[in-house]
């Protein structure tokens, strides 16, 4: 089993652009699967979500860089 590490999924419906850390685990290259989280679509509304598998790319944001999840493959 791949090790989970942090990707960030961006939101939708905001103002302004805004990242939410989640779990994932790197399935190969820059492919990786967002795991089974809490999710409350009430609360929040991801890009992606969990089951999703998600390409990621690192990109500059105002709080440094981070590895985003930009696409389905």
């Amino acid at each position: 089993m791949s090790q989970t590490i942090q990707i960030y999924v961006g939101l939708l419906n905001e103002a302004v652009q805004v990242w939410r850390p989640v779990l994932a685990q790197h399935l190969h290259t820059n492919v990786y699967h967002i795991i089974s989280q809490p999710y409350d679509r009430e609360i929040d509304s991801w890009q992606f979500e969990p089951g999703d598998d998600v390409v990621c790319e690192m990109i500059d944001t105002s709080d440094g860089r981070i590895l985003a999840a930009i696409r389905k493959p």
